[in-house]
């Protein structure tokens, strides 16, 4: 299969609502119960209101508001911000990717500086390619597993799937060393 660029034109702060399942898809390999989850990127919360039902108590900030209310309005990206850190166990987005996906190594080198605990990310399935990001694979002790997912995500919420594969990339608890695992998963 040959994998070719979209003709999507992008808006600043476009929204990519994550549906239900590759949320569920995540929690069948990481549990979330009784545990305080930051989601930093949550849009109109469609990760977070799933976690919540999990039994996370989930913590949310975005660079903007869509519809719903955040517990702080922030930029992640940004080397500092006023919102102070909360106090969390886990971060779980789907962050901004980015020409090139810089945003989301960005995105995922921040994470893990901001979070000794589990943290998992949504992103491009291929995102664990190439040399520039070996630091957060190869030469990471805390990688703990890829969960790709079998069936694509429809982002514009109508059924309609994209042209991209994506995967759940996590990474563990920052005193302990992993060997990496290999899931899959689609829709139930």
């Amino acid at each position: 299969m040959t994998v070719v660029a979209s003709n999507f034109e992008r808006k600043p702060l476009d929204l990519y609502e994550t549906e239900r399942w590759a949320t569920e898809a995540l929690l069948r390999h990481v549990s979330v119960a009784r545990m305080k989850v930051w989601e930093p990127a949550a849009g109109r919360h469609a990760i977070a209101d799933v976690l919540s039902e999990y039994g996370a108590s989930v913590i949310t900030s975005d660079i903007a508001i869509y519809d719903r209310r955040h517990d702080a309005v922030i930029d992640f990206l940004a080397p500092r911000f006023k919102y102070q850190n909360p106090k969390h166990d886990m971060i779980i987005t789907n962050p901004p990717y980015g020409k090139g996906n810089h945003d989301a190594a960005k995105f995922a080198r921040l994470s893990l500086e901001r979070c000794s605990g589990i943290v998992a990310l949504l992103l491009t399935a291929k995102f664990d390619f190439g040399k520039t990001r070996a630091d957060l694979f190869a030469k990471n002790s805390r990688f703990w597993m890829k969960i790709a997912l079998t069936d694509r995500i429809s982002w514009a919420g109508n059924g309609q799937t994209g042209t991209e594969d994506n995967a759940w990339y996590v990474w563990g608890y920052a005193d302990i060393n992993y060997d990496p695992s290999m899931f899959w998963e689609g829709r139930k």
